[in-house]
């Protein structure tokens, strides 16, 4: 077994994949792999999709050189056995509910056996990519979020997720939580944003990118993106402050709108009296293939190993 890992992101609409070599702390860009999917497709498609992706990655560095594969995966799912937990309200890859990933990988790819293939949540892998090589590197404590078609987050602390305990709420994430009229992924969601821009505007548009590009002539466009910022504000500001947090990472689709709404959010942190410090990430998902390689680490994934349940 070598010093590379492969690193695998699922999205809703595609699979990718790259190899990082965990001893030099380095991602591996030549070795980058992609394919869409249709995650309504039958579990035999989906597997054999992922396969080939990561078999295409695997192609260009060797499989004598690869110790392993880590799988950043949205929920729920349970990340410590590798079964796959999504039902019909999720709405997405139904069809792979109850299977066991690993071996239907290792089955598929031709692997050993004891060929090691492990999961964590996709928020958590982003976190940890960030906090290895990105922007929330040097940092002690630190929170992650990707804002995009859901709201998702993690707490870090000298490197490790924190999902219980009292100075975050339970599965250490914040999607849950009660704001507004629903919880928090209801309204910092791409859904959340595209459902407040049709009830000022009557007009139904595909995605945020859609109501940014308004922003310069729209007033109402352009007020939603400061509301976000401050809302955004309004509802971190206590569980970071909790935690600890030195800074916050920002990924995910709607950050690349982060000049519409990043004032708003700085300024409404410093009026209460928090300086933390706030950055988009440069890396974007390749923060989660970079931090799902590391589960590859074993000195690393033995302590990780142990937080998995409290995952979902």
């Amino acid at each position: 077994m070598g010093s590379i890992a492969i690193g695998v992101d699922v999205g809703g609409s595609h699979v990718s994949c790259a190899a990082c070599n965990i001893l030099e702390k380095r991602y591996l860009p030549e070795t980058f792999s992609e394919r869409d999917l249709d995650n309504q497709s039958d579990a035999d498609v989906i597997i054999g999709i992922w396969s080939a992706t990561i078999q295409s990655t695997i192609d260009k560095v060797g499989l004598e050189n690869v110790s392993g594969i880590g799988f950043a995966m949205p929920g729920p799912f349970d990340y410590a056995n590798g079964i796959a937990k999504f039902q019909g309200n999720n709405k997405k890859y139904e069809n792979i509910y109850g299977l066991n990933v690993p071996e239907a990988l290792r089955k598929k790819m031709n692997l050993p056996d004891n060929f090691p293939i492990r999961f964590i949540n996709d928020a958590t892998a982003f976190a940890i990519g960030e906090d290895w090589i990105g922007k929330a590197s040097g940092s002690k404590r630190s929170m992650a979020i990707t804002l995009g078609t859901g709201f998702g987050s993690a707490f870090l602390c000298d490197r490790l997720p924190v999902v219980i305990g009292d100075e975050v709420p339970d599965m250490g994430c914040v999607w849950y939580l009660p704001f507004k009229d629903g919880n928090a992924d209801d309204f910092f969601s791409t859904r959340g944003f595209l459902n407040r821009y049709s009830e000022k505007t009557g007009n139904h548009l595909k995605g945020v990118k859609e109501i940014a590009k308004l922003a310069e002539t729209d007033p109402i466009a352009k007020s939603l993106f400061e509301d976000f910022g401050d809302q955004l504000g309004l509802f971190l500001e206590p569980y970071m402050t909790r935690f600890g947090v030195e800074v916050l990472v920002i990924g995910g689709n709607i950050s690349y709108a982060f000049p519409l709404f990043g004032k708003n959010l700085n300024d409404c942190l410093k009026s209460k009296g928090s300086n933390i410090r706030v950055e988009v990430s440069e890396l974007k998902e390749t923060a989660s293939m970079i931090g799902s390689s590391v589960l590859v680490d074993e000195a690393y994934f033995e302590k990780v190993r142990l937080l998995l349940p409290q995952m979902s």
